[in-house]
């Protein structure tokens, strides 16, 4: 591989934003990532973690608060002229006819009216819209339109074709359908472009498309892991190669990988180590779901089983780690002891293990309950709580932070809180009596 062969260079690059407080909010920090020439390189990660982010700073369309970004080794100070990108919502222009909008790109680059034309035909053809040229945008289906993204970037033929999660607002079928024709596209001889990369959530996604998977962490985003996909194309879901490379990147997800280490509750802090997004319900709908299947199974089965996507589920499959109710490996869930005390139990104390694993584990409950405890009268406004959030997370993260550590507290009868008067109250003692436990969970 030789320095040709790398379309783009990041070298320690970061990326913050100011808040309104006079904060500084760092989405990226030290990303180090070549893009080179023949390859499909995929960034995966949870919402939040910077993907869309980065993908804009290799666009040219913001620039990075620290380090470079590179193309064919050129600093890059303003929009991208190698790139061209695919956006999850289509981004077409309604007025505008499919070949019109084909051409937007073409005519921005003062390309001749006939070349124009010409040129924007073939990508039509090539993307499987032919006979469609005079067609408006609300005549086509959601498949149909993302083609039309699809042919608007290819016509540019750029080096590096960018991919905003350009499956995510489609149905099951036609996302697939279109990410087999992709695929078909790229290993034949009429690929426009050099390289491709794809921003997406979608684990299985990922290793279907790509050469390289990037898996990026959040609080800042930085890269966690850098896994090569040597499975040949078309790829087979069901392959135990497949599949060992999907436990793998659920692993590094959910804090069981390689490249994780376990944390201490005891020590975890509510900016270090956030409450996952998860309702009581739900992560107590998920631990019940565990036990019925025996106390062991796999997070792909779940959601296959609930008709979902599985990275709907990690924000509760995190949620019942934290709190102890499951233990993790790669994609397998285990039910453990607590849990299924948790599980099988009366309601009351049910409610008692959560409140004692709530404020044994959660890092932002159990600073509550401290903070509360230190008060004469066991009363504090939640703005305290939000301006130290604050520190850590976005004004809405923060809020939203808040409300789930109260949804948890409330549940478990930790403590309280009054919308008019802004203040958490201090709950009952909750410790959990041993003879208690003995008698509700049989």
């Amino acid at each position: 591989m030789t320095e040709d062969d790398v379309i783009i260079h990041l070298e320690h690059v970061g990326k913050s934003f100011s808040k309104p407080d006079g904060g500084t909010l760092v989405v990226l920090d030290d990303i180090n990532l070549d893009i080179r020439a023949g390859e499909v390189v995929a960034l995966l990660g949870r919402s939040g973690c910077g993907k869309s982010t980065l993908l804009r700073i290799i666009a040219g369309l913001i620039a990075p608060t620290s380090g470079v970004a590179r193309n064919h080794g050129a600093e890059l100070d303003a929009a991208n002229p190698g790139t061209a990108m695919v956006f999850q919502n289509f981004a077409l222009m309604p007025w505008l006819t499919v070949q019109k909008n084909v051409e937007l790109g073409l005519a921005a680059r003062k390309i001749a009216p006939a070349e124009r034309s010409t040129r924007a035909v073939d990508a039509i053809d090539l993307i499987g819209l032919d006979g469609f040229e005079s067609a408006y945008p609300k005549e086509l289906s959601g498949g149909m339109r993302q083609r039309v993204g699809f042919a608007r970037a290819l016509v540019l033929q750029p080096d590096l074709l960018l991919m905003d999660e350009p499956f995510s607002a489609l149905d099951v079928l036609t996302a697939e359908n279109l990410r087999n024709e992709l695929m078909t596209l790229w290993t034949g001889n009429e690929f426009p472009t050099r390289a491709i990369c794809l921003v997406t959530h979608n684990i299985e996604e990922a290793i279907l498309l790509a050469d390289r998977v990037i898996v990026l962490s959040s609080n800042p985003g930085h890269i966690l892991a850098e896994l090569p996909v040597d499975l040949e194309r078309p790829r087979d879901r069901r392959s135990p190669s497949f599949e060992a490379l999907v436990d793998e990147v659920y692993g590094l997800l959910t804090g069981t990988g390689s490249a994780t280490t376990l944390v201490d509750p005891g020590s975890a802090t509510p900016t270090s180590h956030p409450l996952p997004r998860a309702s009581v319900g739900g992560l107590a709908g998920l631990v019940e779901i565990v036990y019925g299947k025996g106390g062991c199974v796999d997070i792909p089965d779940i959601a296959a089983d609930l008709s979902i996507d599985a990275k709907d589920l990690l924000s509760l499959v995190d949620a019942a780690a934290l709190l102890d109710f499951v233990r993790v490996s790669g994609a397998d869930l285990e039910l453990t002891p607590v849990g299924k005390d948790f599980t099988t139990a009366g309601i009351q104390i049910s409610k008692q293990i959560f409140a004692e694993q709530a404020r044994t584990r959660a890092p932002l409950v159990r600073t509550i309950c401290n903070a509360l405890h230190d008060c004469p009268d066991g009363t504090l406004r939640a703005g305290f709580f939000l301006d130290i959030l604050k520190q850590g997370f976005s004004p809405t993260d923060a809020q939203q932070q808040l409300d789930i550590a109260i949804d948890w507290g409330r549940y478990a009868e930790l403590f309280d809180y009054d919308t008019h008067t802004d203040q958490i109250t201090a709950g009952a003692d909750t410790e959990i009596p041993a003879s208690a436990l003995a008698d509700g969970v049989q």
